[in-house]
């Protein structure tokens, strides 16, 4: 089976994950825009994150076998720091951009305040003006009422339901999400959010239309091969292979293939690997062999990139 991870924070992973994951079946990811886990002191800090999810992190991952997407936008936490999410917002547009970019995102809310509100909305105007779609971060506390208010929010800002995906799904607001006609994901983590065991049951009661899994996997207790993981538990519970493969592979492309962004033939014929390939002069070996497949020279994902594509002015 080939598997999507829609939500992975590849960029707090190893190179061992992304073997891992390509061993497993992984052929493309996306990687929304995040915090770090302690506050960012200045906007140039965001404009090299954002610039490592748009290049190196999208070289790393070619390297491995793994197609790398991304998603652009200012989180919800560091919403709260005004200076900081004033000069974020100046800086948004020219990475939302850019190739690769699927979506504006994740954004939504984490403690419901009002700076998170505001700037939950201008990004929401944002994705409207560039027409691209979004992905909502739903806050870990009181995540009904964030979940219904983020809905609300998007359908005020005269957002289509089916450009926007509502991440972090639970057995309590997943009926409602697609019952408004939004995309439902469902975060998989070892011990809190959603598990393997209880996405089985949420399959099996709502079904497969227009519901997806992602691992997250970001720099906290994560699993990055949870995606592959539960889709075969869902077939040892004896969930239809082809419902797996809609709720593992099939919706997530059909969501974010909205974006003009995500095309299946970008990992369905890959150009060939070679490790030789450097990045800015940096490699993803430490001494070990490099990886050459046979295939035309020259045809590095990011080799083919133009030089003004990677840098950010």
């Amino acid at each position: 089976m080939m598997f999507i991870d829609p939500h992975i924070h590849m960029n707090a992973r190893t190179t061992d994950d992304y073997e891992a994951m390509a061993a497993a079946g992984v052929v493309a990811v996306i990687e929304p825009a995040f915090w770090l886990g302690q506050p960012r002191t200045s906007v140039d800090t965001y404009i090299d994150y954002l610039s490592t999810l748009v290049g190196w992190e999208r070289f790393r991952a070619s390297q491995f076998g793994i197609r790398h997407y991304c998603t652009i936008g200012l989180n919800s936490k560091e919403a709260n720091n005004e200076a900081l999410a004033e000069a974020v917002m100046e800086i948004l547009p020219r990475f939302a951009t850019k190739e690769g970019v699927v979506a504006i995102g994740e954004i939504g809310y984490d403690e419901q305040t009002a700076l998170e509100d505001k700037y939950f909305r201008a990004q929401l105007e944002l994705a409207r003006e560039l027409e691209m779609m979004v992905m909502i971060h739903t806050p870990h506390r009181d995540k009904t009422k964030g979940t219904r208010r983020s809905m609300d929010v998007c359908l005020e800002h005269g957002l289509d339901p089916r450009m926007v995906v509502i991440d972090h799904n639970n057995e309590e607001t997943v009926k409602e999400t697609l019952d408004r006609g939004f995309w439902a994901a469902f975060t998989l983590y070892p011990q809190t959010k959603m598990g393997s065991e209880r996405m089985v049951d949420v399959v099996r009661r709502f079904g497969t239309e227009r519901i997806f899994i992602d691992s997250s996997a970001d720099w906290g207790k994560s699993d990055p091969l949870a995606v592959p993981k539960t889709g075969r538990l869902m077939l040892a519970r004896g969930i239809p292979a082809a419902d797996v493969h809609k709720v593992c592979y099939g919706n997530a492309l059909a969501c974010y293939g909205q974006s003009g962004q995500f095309d299946e033939k970008d990992w369905l014929a890959p150009a060939p690997i070679d490790q030789r390939v450097l990045y800015e002069g940096n490699s993803v070996l430490r001494g070990q062999a490099p990886r050459v497949d046979e295939g035309p020279a020259g045809d590095s994902p990011v080799e083919a990139m133009r030089e003004e594509d990677l840098l950010i002015v």
